[in-house]
């Protein structure tokens, strides 16, 4: 019983080290600077949303031209 008590302890250790190892190595890779709202450089800037619809969902859209063969009528 001894045995498997010595083994559990050395596995335990050894998975401890390699994940203080991996987060070390990982943390120093890993640029940990706070958010801003500055753009960052080389980049346009955010996106902006697009301007409303001038119809409501559902709605058709407006034809620009009469289909071929149909006269217009005037309003």
């Amino acid at each position: 019983m001894d045995h498997h008590r010595t083994a559990l302890i050395l596995f335990a250790l050894a998975l401890v080290s390699v994940i203080v190892i991996a987060a070390a190595i990982t943390m120093e890779k890993v640029n940990v600077r706070t958010a801003s709202s500055d753009a960052p450089p080389y980049t346009t800037g955010l996106a902006r949303p697009h301007q409303p619809l001038d119809r409501a969902p559902g709605d058709p859209l407006p034809t620009v031209a009469a289909p071929a063969g149909v006269a217009r009528q005037r309003p």
